[in-house]
């Protein structure tokens, strides 16, 4: 018989200080893309209240984490997806990506999207629809691997009450750190949305 090996795991690393260059090249100063993803994808054609997404991720010792990357997916106004694994019977909007890539500000550590409020999302396999959200992952030095996360819209409140996700997540206190509070300023919508890494604020994710 033959001998067989076995080989170990291979050892994971955390993003290094170049994802910026690979992904965001231009928030890093460099023009090195024809086309770049970036945070603004609510064109001019696109349905929807237009919104914008704003806030910080803070690590364990309640600093700003100035060197993150974060992207964001989600259903368009009608709650559909820009996916051709989404065959429900509402509108497709062909502008509208869905899809956004930035990083947090290498000075104040504030990340911003511009987009538009998504509808609600049809529930998997029957289950109740899900309230409207816009789905986070994160990656930075000290993060093996990425964390998804959701955000829920703080003035949907009824249809937050509702929803199959977040009502498995318990303590329900907790509940409270996918919530972004709703402003106004210079007459648009602007949700704040902070994320923790860790500590009593430690903000859920999901494995996904």
């Amino acid at each position: 018989m033959g001998t067989e090996l076995y080989l170990g795991e291979t050892p994971s690393q955390t993003a290094g200080p170049y994802v910026h260059i690979g992904l965001i090249p231009n928030q890093a100063g460099f023009d090195i893309f024809e086309n770049n993803f970036d945070a603004d994808i609510a064109g001019p054609d696109v349905a929807g209240e237009r919104i914008v997404i704003e806030g910080r991720i803070y690590d364990a010792t309640g600093h700003p984490a100035k060197d993150v990357l974060i992207e964001t997916w989600q259903a368009n106004v009608a709650g559909r997806y820009n996916h051709p694994a989404d065959r429900q019977d509402k509108l497709l909007d062909k502008g509208f990506r869905g899809w956004a890539r930035t990083g947090t500000d290498l000075e104040t550590g504030l990340y911003r999207i511009r987009t538009i409020k998504p509808g609600p999302v049809a529930g998997r396999r029957g289950r109740k629809a899900m309230a409207p959200h816009i789905n986070f992952w994160i990656v930075a030095r000290g993060i093996n691997i990425g964390l998804s996360t959701r955000m829920y819209f703080g003035d949907e409140v009824a249809a937050n009450a509702e929803d199959p996700v977040v009502n498995i997540i318990e303590p329900p206190a907790r509940r409270q750190t996918l919530i972004a509070a709703r402003s106004e300023r210079d007459g648009v919508a602007t949700y704040t949305f902070d994320i923790f890494l860790q500590g009593e604020r430690e903000t859920v994710f999901f494995d996904v």
